[in-house]
This record gives structure tokens, sequence and C-alpha cells, in this order.
């Protein structure tokens, strides 16, 4: 597959983190920063966003690099909504909106770099324009606005109804 060991550690920690984001979104219907699988997509998405600046299949500063620092940028903001803006309020919204946009985001390069690697020798698509790419994203788009407006909707009844978390 022709991994460096950077790459290495930045699939693993990354496969973590997704696998962290899934758990959160079957136990609370969201990626919840007050839950141990919440905190590790959080601490596992930064570390794979930042290693991601040491890969590139081009040789530098690619879009790539940008998707991660708008990745960063929204666990940052989800953690500081989290941690400073406590209660029901209309920051849960937003703190909920940005964890799962950035899981969306992290999940542009996953789906390209597997359909583009595996299986080891006859990979799925041929590159970051294949039609298959492009479905598969289409689906996550897809479901990503679904569950956003399934999260919205919870939220809203969380909040009107003074629930906790």
């Amino acid at each position: 597959m022709g991994l460096s060991n950077l790459g290495i550690i930045h699939t693993i920690v990354g496969i973590v983190a997704i696998t962290a984001a899934l758990i959160s979104y079957v136990k609370y219907q969201r990626i919840y920063l007050g839950s141990r699988s919440g905190l590790i997509y959080f601490y596992g998405t930064l570390i794979t966003s930042l290693t991601a600046f040491g890969l590139s299949s081009t040789g530098g500063f690619n879009p790539g690099h940008i998707l991660s620092l708008l990745v960063i940028a929204l666990v940052l903001v989800a953690y500081f909504l989290y941690a400073k803006r406590k209660g029901n309020t209309g920051a849960r919204y937003f703190e909920t909106f940005c964890m799962s946009f950035s899981f969306f985001l992290s999940l542009i390069p996953t789906v390209n770099e597997t359909f583009t690697r595996l299986p080891v020798g006859s990979p799925l698509a041929n590159g970051p324009t294949d039609p298959l790419i492009a479905t598969a994203l289409l689906v996550l788009f897809v479901l990503f606005i679904a569950g956003f407006i399934y999260q919205f909707v919870r939220q809203r009844k969380i909040n009107s109804q003074g629930e906790g978390a």
C-alpha cells in the first residue's frame, strides 16, 4: 500500500477516531464531547489532521491540507462551545454541527484513500475523480444532512424540556 511510518500512524489514529465517532453517534446520537468516545474522536481527529500536514502525494501544500485546517477549526470551536457555553442553549446546535461536519469532512479523504488503495492490487477506484468515490461521498453527504436535521430536532426538544446533554 506504500504507507510511510507517519502515514501508518495517521491511518491508525484516524481509524480509532472514526470508530469513536460512530460509537458516540450510536450511544448519544451525536459526537458528545462529554463522553470518552467523544473525547477520543476529538483528540484523534486533531492528531490525524495535524499529521496530514506531513503527508502529501503532490509534494506540497494541497487541498487536503486546507481540509485538515477546516477540520481542526471545527473541532476546536466545538470544544470551546462545549467547555465555555454550558447548558442547553443555541451553542449546542453549533457545537453539534461543528462535530458532525468535521466527521463528514474527515470522511472525504478517508473514502478517497480507502477506495484507491483497497483491495490491495485491485483498488475499487482509480483516483479522486472516480465515479464510485463521487457516489460514496454523495451518499455520505445526504446522510450528514439527514443526521444533522435529526440532531437539530432532538436538540430543540432537549432545550425545550430543559434536559441534560
